[in-house]
């Protein structure tokens, strides 16, 4: 028989959306479950960068400096290299913040660290190895869910089941609620080739009629996004190995030298790049946050962010009545009143950049001129502080308002 539990809320997902509501939730005295399926946070190429805003909140939660102690790369500014001319992007160090930078740190320490902080709070409960199966219901309500752990079955009972269990999201589909596809007309393939001493510093991105590909510093090797038209990979796959490493090496010559490193396609990883948004965000009983909510482009790497900042305001405006047993649905509803605009105006914006911008780059077989937007912030330098505040602080930035 199935072994039952309860919590006044139990989280699907143990990524930054979910560990970071669990986390916020049990701190303000709320009695918390966080289920992960894998036995660890171990995942190659998820986004990696700690925005200036989470950054906030780590200061905020009096946990800075010891996040800061985990190995990262700090970035001050972002730029774009078109053949080889170098545009500055972004510009982070006049952000009205404690710290005005992106660090690209793996996503696995960031993860480690919050789940670290919350298993000191007796209200808090991690189980790994343990997957969301289905959603318990009873009459018209989410009552909980069932999963599957190490020893079996679970019912686990719940006044709150939020969904933070990604872009295919399980309890999102499970619940029935529509997703509306925004559409994004690429994918990435990601991969990593080592970094030598005099290759240069910061992370950035390079685009050549037909090729855009992002490069991320991190230490002893360079990660890789490598952005292709969507749907391209199997076609791509069915060539040689060896026009991909041409290709790599065409558009970043420095690495010209190591594309030998990429063996085969199992080198090589596929990330299928999703648009969408739900219209409603929760039902009685659940809601959904972060990437099941709305599934962001890779574009500025504000995915986790938004993610973030959706745990925050999910902790701020439902940890009262959760602790006190008198949740209303109004109340879960208000979480999408508060960050569904974020969450359209970041994806409008890079729904333009994808269509305008990236659509063309993938498309073109001859050099071009510099988009008026890369020459506007060539001549104008105080103009990076806008893209600095969209990717660094984003739109309508959260807050701690909860003391432990």
């Amino acid at each position: 028989m199935a072994q039952t539990i309860s919590a006044r809320c139990c989280v699907v997902g143990g990524g930054p959306a979910g560990l970071m509501a669990g986390f916020l939730l049990a701190r303000a005295g709320v009695e918390t479950i966080v289920l992960e399926k894998h036995a660890d946070f171990l995942r190659d190429f998820r986004g990696d960068t700690i925005h200036p805003s989470t950054l906030q909140l780590m200061f905020e939660l009096g946990l800075l400096d010891a996040f800061l102690k985990l190995p990262h790369r700090k970035a001050f500014q972002l730029s774009a290299w078109l053949g080889n001319r170098k545009f500055v992007v972004a510009d982070f160090r006049r952000l009205p913040t404690l710290c005005k930078f992106v660090a690209f740190m793996p996503q696995w320490d960031f993860l480690d660290f919050i789940a670290g902080e919350a298993k000191k709070l007796p209200n808090f409960r991690l189980l790994m190895k343990t997957a969301a199966e289905g959603l318990l219901e009873e009459d018209g309500r989410v009552a909980g869910l069932r999963a599957r752990g190490p020893e079996g079955e679970i019912e686990i009972r719940a006044d709150l089941t939020i969904a933070a269990d990604g872009r295919t999201s399980l309890m999102r589909e499970s619940a029935g609620l529509a997703v509306e596809d925004l559409g994004a007309p690429m994918d990435v393939l990601w991969l990593e080739l080592r970094r030598e001493a005099d290759d240069p510093e910061e992370s950035f991105g390079r685009v050549a009629p037909g090729r855009m590909v992002a490069m991320i510093e991190r230490g002893a090797y360079w990660q890789i996004g490598y952005v292709i038209a969507k749907g391209g990979a199997q076609a791509l796959r069915s060539r040689s190995i060896d026009e991909f490493r041409d290709a790599i090496a065409d558009c970043v010559p420095f690495l010209a030298d190591r594309v030998e490193d990429l063996r085969d396609w199992e080198d090589v990883n596929l990330l299928s790049v999703q648009v969408n948004r739900l219209k409603d965000w929760s039902r009685p009983g659940l809601l959904c946050i972060g990437d099941a909510a709305h599934a962001m482009s890779p574009i500025g790497g504000v995915g986790i962010n938004l993610a973030i900042q959706d745990a925050v305001a999910t902790a701020n405006l439902l940890a009262e009545p959760l602790a006190a047993g008198t949740l209303r649905d109004t109340d879960v509803g208000a979480v999408q009143k508060r960050r569904e605009f974020p969450a359209r105006v970041t994806q409008r914006m890079q729904l333009f950049i994808q269509n305008r911008m990236i659509r063309s780059v993938l498309a073109a077989d001859a050099p071009f001129e510099p988009p008026l937007a890369l020459r506007l912030l060539d001549v104008f330098p105080v103009l990076r502080q806008l893209p600095a505040r969209l990717i660094g602080l984003g739109v309508r930035p959260e807050h701690i308002r909860l003391s432990s």
